[in-house]
């Protein structure tokens, strides 16, 4: 009888499995969330998905949104253990007839399917190498991965969420490609690339991918033949700005593995013309300076970016390098690196990670 009454009651307590109350949409303001997450505000965001778990209006795939959005806030602000803990707290398989909406026909007449969305998928993969478990996060990569290219297959589909779930494959190699490239795995790298390259070879980004692991393994000819291709597959006068400037980043590239660091920072100030919120021109530029020894102007030039761009500047690598250069340029670093610090207080979105200043 103890047994009968414990499983009774879990029934009772799992809101997946209590009976609907009602049959309306989501209760809450998903495009108030999404507008916190946009602006980085993930506290603000914990609180309001706080306040509408306590609802009692919610059907099962409100609590599946829900803790998609709590999760995807702790992981931002780091975490990853009260994310992972979150997850887990489903206490079940995301394949489990329990996250089906046909297991509902009540309150989803008519309807079937998972209820389990793909940002769920990919935080449950990606967790375990942020608490030290990188094994895991690559078999549930390459899991994810197989279900994605499986969904592709599936004859009935239809053509828009087919797109959808290539978008999505493409989004999983990349992150597997990063995974493998930051590993120094870059042979793994360069397999998952060209992968990709036989359904889109035509590609500049895939393309100009290609050539930065070629550059990091030493095939500057490979890379350049990398680079001459996107050149060639996307003559000038047809390309957007955006284009024009990943063109111009690549050659600026080859100029800086010649040790030409002149001919690269011309190559960044046109791009930077062109678009002056392009953060990676800025970046390389200000480097680039760095190392033919004008510390001053790298300075003036990041320093300029975090002014007068701030929501794209203000990333750690950038703050990272510009720390570093106070470090060499000035004997109170301290004090300089301790004001950037407090400037970043106030502007910074919730996730952004202070310790980079390295006060």
């Amino acid at each position: 009888m103890a047994g009968q009454g414990e499983t009774e009651t879990a029934a009772v307590s799992d809101p997946l499995l209590s009976p609907p109350t009602s049959s309306l949409g989501l209760p809450f303001d998903v495009p108030s969330l999404l507008s916190l997450a946009r602006r980085g505000q993930w506290r603000a965001l914990l609180d309001a998905v706080a306040d509408a778990r306590r609802g009692s209006h919610l059907l099962p795939h409100h609590h599946v949104a829900c803790l998609a959005l709590s999760s995807l806030a702790l992981s931002k602000l780091r975490r990853f253990s009260d994310a992972a803990a979150e997850i887990d707290a489903l206490d079940a398989s995301f394949d489990s007839p329990r996250f089906r909406f046909e297991t509902y026909p009540a309150a989803y007449p008519g309807r079937s399917g998972s209820m389990i969305p793909f940002a769920l998928r990919f935080l449950h993969a990606d967790l375990p190498q942020r608490l030290g478990s990188r094994s895991v996060t690559l078999d549930r990569l390459y899991g994810l991965l197989d279900l994605v290219q499986s969904k592709i297959q599936e004859k009935t589909v239809a053509a828009p969420a087919a797109d959808r779930w290539r978008r999505r494959e493409a989004f999983v190699m990349a992150t597997l490609c990063c995974n493998h490239f930051s590993h120094r795995e870059f042979e793994v790298a360069l397999a998952l690339i060209r992968q990709l390259l036989e359904r889109d070879p035509s590609d500049p980004l895939l393309l100009s991918r290609l050539g930065y692991v070629q550059l990091q393994i030493g095939d500057l000819t490979g890379a350049k033949a990398s680079f001459a291709r996107v050149v060639s597959l996307h003559p000038e006068g047809e390309r957007t700005v955006e284009l024009e400037n990943l063109v111009g980043r690549n050659r600026a590239l080859e100029f800086i593995v010649a040790k030409d660091y002149t001919a690269a920072v011309r190559e960044y100030e046109e791009c930077i013309e062109r678009d002056p919120a392009d953060v990676v021109a800025l970046n390389n530029k200000a480097l680039c300076l760095m190392y033919s020894r004008d510390l001053s102007d790298s300075i003036k030039v990041l320093e300029g970016a975090l002014e007068r761009v701030p929501t794209g500047a203000l990333n750690e690598t950038l703050v990272m390098n510009l720390c570093s250069m106070y470090e060499l340029a000035y004997v109170n670093h301290g004090d300089v690196k301790k004001s950037l610090s407090n400037w970043i207080a106030q502007v910074a979105p919730d996730d952004f990670d202070p310790s980079c200043t390295r006060i």
